[in-house]
């Protein structure tokens, strides 16, 4: 079984390049997924959660407000700190296990979707880093069109995190996403190939 590492900046295409591998045959376990189900209510990570930052971030449903809180880190690094403490680890835990049965199963090739890779990981654990890109200036303008973000949001969640070309410099492979789906899908597929996926 191959563990290949996804990554990229908000709004690089990575999400899109995981539908493509998926569907090419891959394993795919989504951190943003896992991190959503391990916030439902009921939860420890969102018990934890509302004890760190106050009830005051959960709906009346009993539900995260993740704009809230969203929101509330972005403006404070301890807040944003704290936050990572208590999702990382569950969010690690959970990949793991679910890795754990691809490779019981015998799934060839295992692709781990981590926004936050080269962040929170070491990159050494997987077979292949891949790497989503695409300029600043058309990740704020999709932020902007496509999420709703403001310009001032859009611009914050950029400089938040860290800057592709560190991240280029350690990546297996590097697809640059600044043109259509078309030519987003023949660099994927080229990837896909070297990677094993033929």
């Amino acid at each position: 079984m191959r563990q290949i590492g996804l990554t990229g900046n908000v709004a690089a295409g990575k999400s899109a390049v995981a539908a493509l591998f998926r569907r090419w045959g891959a394993t795919v376990i989504d951190a943003d997924e896992i991190v959503h189900q391990l916030q439902e209510p009921g939860t420890p990570v969102l018990a934890a959660i509302t004890r760190r930052f106050g009830a005051d971030m959960l709906r009346p449903d009993g539900s995260l407000d993740r704009a809230r809180l969203r929101s509330l880190v972005f403006a404070d690094d301890r807040a944003r700190q704290d936050l990572e403490a208590i999702v990382h680890p569950a969010v690690q835990a959970r990949r793991e296990a679910l890795v754990a049965e691809a490779r019981r199963r015998g799934d060839a090739i295992v692709v781990s979707d981590i926004p936050l890779l080269f962040e929170t990981m070491d990159p050494a654990t997987f077979d292949a880093i891949v790497l989503v890109d695409a300029p600043a200036a058309v990740r704020r303008e999709r932020l902007v069109a496509h999420r709703g973000l403001s310009p001032a949001d859009a611009d914050r969640l950029i400089a938040a995190q860290t800057p592709p070309d560190t991240k280029r410099a350690r990546s297996s492979f590097v697809i640059d996403n600044d043109r259509d789906e078309a030519a987003l899908e023949r660099r994927a597929r080229e990837v896909w190939d070297a990677i094993g996926g033929a």
